[in-house]
């Protein structure tokens, strides 16, 4: 029998809550080049001077920076799908190497401790995978287990999360990195003069994180100390028939945005219901969470999880934070929320959640 360290045998009460996963540490990480939302709106009108007359969706979004990995005038010219993939492959797996040291050492643990590594992305391709080619970039061990997770969207960085979680409650004792990429930027199509593409303009950067998991196996593992943030449950809803919501459309030349205008209703009918159903069946409440660490898709997602939620801004303000300073970079959006969380003392139950193409809901019980 699994003797659970004191620190988490106060959770192990409720069996439907599995086993608890430590959170050891965590990581971000921006490419170089950092642009106003102001400058974003620029770029975005010389594109698409159809929609110049729409510059109040810049202004509204609530976004004040993001960051991407090309420059400026990259996004100007059209690319074929070989010139796309040649940079996503390049960024991201400098921005995956970036967050999967920096976490790790973070954790105090070299990247030969690490027992398995789940990969997210939804923004680019590779075969071999990205985790395989990180195998010829960094000293992970050779029988490192690998899971590499496409398809997800904005969801991936919670539902990853909850993958990796998954990983280490089956295996107790043993480390488990979880990192996640979205280049949102290289999917920019110039030639591509649709309404949905010129929302995407005014939301969506690029970014990185990185989380170090365990689950301690007995009451002498190190990090027992009960400090250190603890996953408690997690879980999905997939709404059905909403494959139209959001996604990509593979075009000749790159990815194309799917972003339906039908969204904001769908969650505002459903959100408020799904979540509730959610913590209820866990035996818990919305009052019972001391703030919620929201995926931002747009500053519409937020302002309606405040109101069919029926809870204070204040709740949501690390996800306000990130919104403001670096716009929706899909996956790992909610990880930058959860960063902050951490780095400013926040304690007591959280709720995390993203959504993404499915269209999809995704959920963490964090205890911080």
């Amino acid at each position: 029998m699994t003797v659970l360290p004191v620190d988490l045998a106060k959770h192990a009460h409720r069996p439907d809550l599995g086993l608890p996963v430590e959170i050891l540490s965590i990581a971000s990480a921006n490419p170089p080049y950092k642009i106003s939302q102001r400058d974003a709106l620029a770029n975005a009108a010389m594109i698409y001077p159809q929609f110049a007359s729409l510059h109040g969706l810049f202004a509204n979004t609530g976004i004040d920076y993001r960051y991407t990995c090309q420059p400026t005038d990259w996004y100007q010219r059209p690319h074929t799908w070989e010139e796309r993939t040649e940079v996503f492959q390049e960024h991201a797996l400098k921005l995956l190497e970036q967050v999967a040291l920096d976490a790790t050492a973070r954790a105090g643990l070299s990247l030969g401790d690490i027992d398995a590594f789940v990969t997210n992305t939804i923004t680019g391709l590779a075969i071999p995978s990205l985790d395989a080619l990180l195998m010829d970039r960094l000293p992970f061990s050779p029988n490192v287990e690998r899971l590499p997770i496409f398809g997800l969207g904005c969801g991936g960085g919670v539902a990853g999360l909850a993958r990796a979680a998954r990983f280490a409650q089956g295996r107790p004792g043993r480390n488990v990195l979880f990192i996640t990429v979205d280049l949102c930027s290289l999917c920019a199509r110039p030639n591509d003069p649709s309404m949905a593409m010129f929302v995407a303009a005014a939301l969506f950067g690029d970014g990185a994180a990185g989380v170090v998991l365990r689950t301690s196996a007995n009451s002498t593992s190190e990090g027992g100390d009960g400090e250190k943030p603890v996953v408690l449950t997690f879980g999905e809803h997939t709404w059905r028939n909403t494959r139209h919501i959001m996604g990509w459309d593979v075009k000749g030349d790159g990815f194309g945005v799917v972003l339906s205008p039908e969204l904001p209703t769908l969650m505002r009918n459903n959100l408020g219901q799904v979540v509730k159903e959610f913590v209820g069946r866990r035996g818990m409440s919305v009052r019972d969470f001391k703030g919620f660490l929201f995926h931002p898709g747009g500053r519409k997602v937020l302002e309606t999880a405040e109101d069919v939620l029926g809870i204070d801004r204040a709740l949501l303000a690390h996800s306000w934070d990130v919104l403001r300073d670096f716009g929706n970079m899909s996956s790992a959006t909610a990880l930058f929320i959860l960063e902050r969380a951490m780095a400013s003392g926040d304690k007591g139950r959280h709720l995390l959640a993203a959504f993404g193409p499915g269209f999809s809901a995704y959920f963490v019980v964090l205890d911080l």
